[in-house]
């Protein structure tokens, strides 16, 4: 393509013409564009470059970014409901209250990536890279974390109920306040992790104890 102008035409053009029923853009770049509140569910952007791309509000849902670059990209309050995002690179990307509830998320980079807010309900973060990442008061309900690189996230608030953290590394990671009932932390590295004022019930901790409510670490 001849510029950015004429990307963002021809890109916008093929979305939203009706007709046109490919809505394939795997491996092509698309940095910078932006596509802010468009309908873009089923669309395949598998490996697609969207660096520092606008998706904010967009609605996502089953769309496949596998491999895909979103580093920098916005996706604030996007719908990602059961989008494919396996291993790909969010690191320093704005998901802020974004829905990502069912979405397969195994390897996906989100190294310093604002997830606050965010909407996490059984997704599969399977040896995600979440180190750095704000997850304050963000929704991980049995969410498989399993393996997942937490250290020095912030996840203040955030409810992991039933969430499988089974050897995921939360060294130096916040945990202040979270909700860890029935959450699987079998194998997992609390180093540093701080968890004054975090709620467990029913929580199996690394050494295979089961922990209740009346026992509170600080």
């Amino acid at each position: 393509m001849k510029n950015y102008a004429d990307k963002q035409e021809l890109i916008l053009s093929q979305i939203t013409n009706k007709y046109f029923q490919r809505r394939d853009f795997s491996g092509c770049d698309l940095s910078g564009i932006d596509l802010k509140g468009i309908n873009l569910s089923g669309v395949n952007f598998i490996g697609a470059d969207l660096r520092d791309a606008n998706l904010s509000g967009c609605v996502l849902t089953r769309a496949n970014l596998s491999g895909a670059n979103l580093m920098q990209a916005s996706l604030r309050e996007a719908n990602l409901y059961e989008a494919s995002l396996c291993e790909a690179n969010l690191i320093n990307a704005d998901l802020t209250r974004a829905n990502l509830c069912g979405t397969f998320l195994w390897r996906a980079k989100f190294t310093s990536s604002n997830l606050w807010g965010a909407s996490l309900c059984d997704v599969d973060l399977r040896e995600a890279d979440l180190s750095e990442a704000k997850l304050i008061e963000a929704s991980l309900i049995e969410a498989n974390l399993m393996r997942a690189n937490l250290s020095g996230a912030k996840l203040c608030g955030a409810k992991l109920l039933e969430a499988n953290l089974t050897e995921a590394n939360l060294t130096g990671a916040d945990l202040t306040w979270a909700n860890l009932t029935k959450a699987n932390l079998t194998k997992a590295n609390l180093w540093e992790t701080n968890l004054i004022y975090a709620r467990f019930r029913d929580t199996i901790m690394p050494d295979g104890t089961i922990k209740q409510p009346q026992i509170v670490i600080y």
